[in-house]
């Protein structure tokens, strides 16, 4: 006899608390397959594809599209067993997904936790891939709102042990996740044969990662591109009311934090790129990939940073220490249909310029499409922002939190300069640094907007100094 299990909207990572409908991938009446994603979410951060623990008939979706959720809210329902209900006019449907397990090995979580294969559910033994119940109460949803028991003599295993694919591990599979669980079925990792690193041997993204390493495997996170259509704004009174949700509402937030905590000042200087456009123009006609002046700027950047350290660093409030990193992490700032995103090249203090501009290229398409993940959000220690591309010459850049300092860089234009000692017509900018005033003075700020300014005027000083 089938079961009519819940499925709620799993703990997306990232201290997440809540996401947005953007689109169902299923019907009230569809099969799904384990693992299948069924229903695309918006969050603060990136657009998600949510997939479901366990497999059978759709019977219930919850909330239309547009409409935001709390984690641990149902989705959805689905009525697993050996034969599922027949959806109208769709024939006999056999589903097989397995019998219930022994009270041994029944595990419930408390309502609300969303961990994806924490809900009382185990991967069945016959290497189908395919859930089963495992301690689904006797009227056939899952673990109701605000109930936490758990059986006196379940057992839970911390770990999956590797063994021969013709016989898969038994048990539940310890990912929180949905986005663990996608980088591992995409490139083609065996959930069930890693240890888990994280507490209770729970399976992080790194553990999937060292997987891929070891195996040799390559990494997939590209995504198929997302359409979005927005939601409606509030009509009320006189004026309109737009909520201060998804991105916005987390952009909205961290800036009111950076006002909060951050003691900032701002230092900007114009500089004189006429060389530097030049410099560009050459690598390009050299032939090969072409290189991005927002590239050749990150290269100067890292080279500063290099030089001024401070500035590549966080305060630790808590223990009023100030944490010098040893790698940049460059965010720069990506204007979207969606808002202000950020994302971030990791280790760009190694990469080339041709390297920083295809990955400069892939991000900013990513952050187009919606496809950007979390991890390619987060993570930053210094920020680019090139505002130019808005035909403004200056601003006051605000300080992406926690980070302690983030450059601004103007449009470039023609501007009266003297040069050699001439009056010139000459490609001009302004360059602005806005800094956290306690991981350096003035001086040390000045110091490395000089050196930046520097560069742009004369490449061949960064030659000198790498």
């Amino acid at each position: 006899m089938a079961q009519v299990l819940e499925f709620k909207l799993p703990d997306l990572g990232e201290g997440l608390t809540e996401a947005e409908i953007v689109r169902w991938l299923v019907q009230v009446g569809d099969v799904v397959a384990v693992d299948q994603p069924v229903v695309e979410v918006e969050t603060a951060k990136a657009m998600v594809e949510v997939p479901c623990p366990y497999g059978g008939v759709v019977t219930a979706r919850f909330g239309e599209e547009g409409t935001e959720l709390p984690v641990g809210a149902p989705l959805l329902t689905v009525a697993v067993g050996e034969r599922a209900p027949e959806p109208e006019g769709s024939g006999n449907v056999l589903v097989g997904y397995g019998t219930q397990a022994p009270a041994a090995r029944r595990r419930r979580v408390r309502a609300g936790t969303a961990a994806v294969d924490g809900q009382g559910f185990r991967r069945a033994a016959d290497g189908t891939g395919q859930a089963a119940p495992t301690g689904a109460p006797g009227n056939g949803r899952a673990a109701r709102r605000g109930t936490a028991r758990a059986d006196a003599h379940a057992s839970t295993p911390t770990a999956a042990p590797a063994m021969p694919a013709a016989a898969p591990t038994e048990g539940p599979v310890p990912v929180i996740s949905p986005l663990v669980r996608k980088l591992a079925r995409d490139n083609g990792v065996d959930l069930r044969r890693l240890a888990g690193s994280g507490p209770d041997g729970l399976i992080l993204r790194a553990d999937v990662e060292n997987a891929l390493r070891a195996g040799a495997a390559p990494l997939r996170t590209a995504e198929e591109p997302v359409v979005r259509t927005p939601a409606a704004p509030v009509a009320q009174g006189g004026g309109t009311r737009i909520p201060l949700k998804g991105v916005r509402g987390a952009v909205a937030d961290k800036l009111s934090r950076s006002r909060r905590e951050i003691p900032d000042a701002t230092c900007w200087v114009d500089a004189d790129a006429t060389e530097l456009m030049r410099a560009r123009t050459a690598m390009n006609a050299a032939g090969g990939p072409k290189v991005s002046l927002l590239a050749l700027l990150a290269r100067i950047c890292t080279a500063g940073l290099a030089r001024f350290p401070e500035l590549n660093s966080f305060v630790d409030t808590e223990a009023r220490e100030v944490v010098r990193l040893d790698q940049v992490h460059l965010g720069f700032a990506a204007q979207t249909e969606r808002g202000l995103v950020v994302p971030v090249v990791r280790d760009a203090h190694a990469r080339d310029a041709e390297s920083l501009t295809a990955e400069f290229a892939r991000l900013t398409e990513a952050a187009r499409t919606g496809t950007l993940t979390p991890g390619e959000l987060t993570g930053g220690t210094f920020t680019l922002n090139n505002y130019g591309v808005f035909g403004v010459d200056g601003s006051t850049p605000i300080i992406n939190h926690p980070e302690a300092a983030m450059l601004g860089v103007g449009r470039i234009v023609p501007k009266p300069w003297v040069h050699e000692g001439e009056l010139a017509v000459r490609q001009v900018v302004q360059l602005s640094l806005t800094f956290d005033h306690r991981v350096c003075d003035g001086g040390t700020a000045g110091g490395f907007l000089r050196y930046v300014a520097d560069c742009v005027e004369q490449p061949a000083v960064l030659l000198r100094t790498l």
